[in-house]
């Protein structure tokens, strides 16, 4: 069985691709696994931050189209990094055991201390609302660019600092430049965040691929798009939602920017791990009193 798989040709989304490849080698007996890489055009256009030139729809649009033509038969993204609202014809079909979901502080080689004369690099919002209250004299300026491109921009000296996502910044192999993990209660991670999504095809048979898809990734999955599709938070918006699950229980901690100063609120609820999207639905009600749970 040919399995085409379609990546991102950034180093980190073929070794993201190249994690299902893997499994699909090692646990489907028959599968011959090969990857396509293509540039999108959120790869393509970095000046500018993603919120002005359409959001992470632009990282998507063109493997999408291949998966859609057939020239693929999966796509393999980073959860954090697929739109809210996925086509049906394209379906989330298997969701990864997550990785590490906690932010990271990234500083240039050499260096011990954030240089506060220099802005800390991020385009998320999300982090930046949080991080002023841990540093509250730093400043803030968005970084564009691959992973390997951002920490090239950081030893150039452009920025004091970088804040990642610990999952890829794991995968790339360099855990050891990471000086600080934030822990999830100073930082909410994005939706998402660790956990890699494969996607599909409607109507085609993905059964192979019942190994790997995790449980708890998968839940968690639901529970934090859920609250941050109803609250209409994207890449632009400060929403951000993190699950915790223990056997059968989830805990959702969700964070609403309601976009007046640097205000924020941030609200728990918990549930059975099957209600998963419906708890991230009513923790979205419990900030926005006009939507519609049922």
């Amino acid at each position: 069985m040919k399995i085409r798989i379609g990546s991102r040709e950034s180093r980190l989304a073929v070794i993201q691709s190249e994690i299902v490849q893997h499994w699909l080698e090692e646990h489907v007996s028959d599968a011959e696994v090969s990857l396509i890489t293509m540039k999108t055009t959120g790869d393509i256009i970095l000046d500018r931050p993603l919120a002005q030139v359409g959001g992470k729809g632009l990282f998507v649009k063109e493997l999408d189209r291949a998966l859609m033509d057939g020239r693929t038969d999966l796509s393999v993204h980073s959860l954090k990094d697929l739109p809210m609202e996925v086509s049906e014809e394209l379906p989330v079909v298997a969701y990864s055991r997550r990785e590490d979901e906690r932010d990271a502080l990234i500083l240039p080689e050499g260096t011990d201390e954030i240089d506060f004369s220099k802005p800390i690099g991020t385009s998320s919002l999300r982090r930046v609302l949080q991080l002023k209250r841990l540093y509250p004299e730093a400043s803030f300026e968005s970084v564009r660019g691959n992973l390997v491109t951002r920490l090239r921009k950081l030893e150039e000296g452009k920025y004091s600092a970088l804040i990642l996502a610990a999952a890829g910044v794991k995968r790339m192999g360099l855990e050891h430049r990471i000086r600080r993990y934030f822990t999830v209660d100073e930082v909410i991670p994005a939706a998402g965040q660790g956990i890699l999504a494969v996607q599909g095809r409607r109507g085609q048979d993905y059964s192979y691929l019942e190994g790997y898809d995790d449980r708890n990734g998968r839940y968690a999955a639901l529970a934090e798009r859920a609250f941050v599709r109803a609250l209409d938070g994207g890449c632009s918006s400060p929403v951000a939602a993190h699950a915790v699950i223990c056997e059968d229980r989830l805990t959702l901690t969700g964070l609403y920017y309601g976009g007046d100063g640097d205000h924020y609120e941030t609200a728990v609820l918990d549930g059975d791990v099957s209600d998963a999207e419906k708890i991230g639905l009513a923790l979205a009600g419990q900030f926005r009193k006009d939507l519609q749970t049922e």
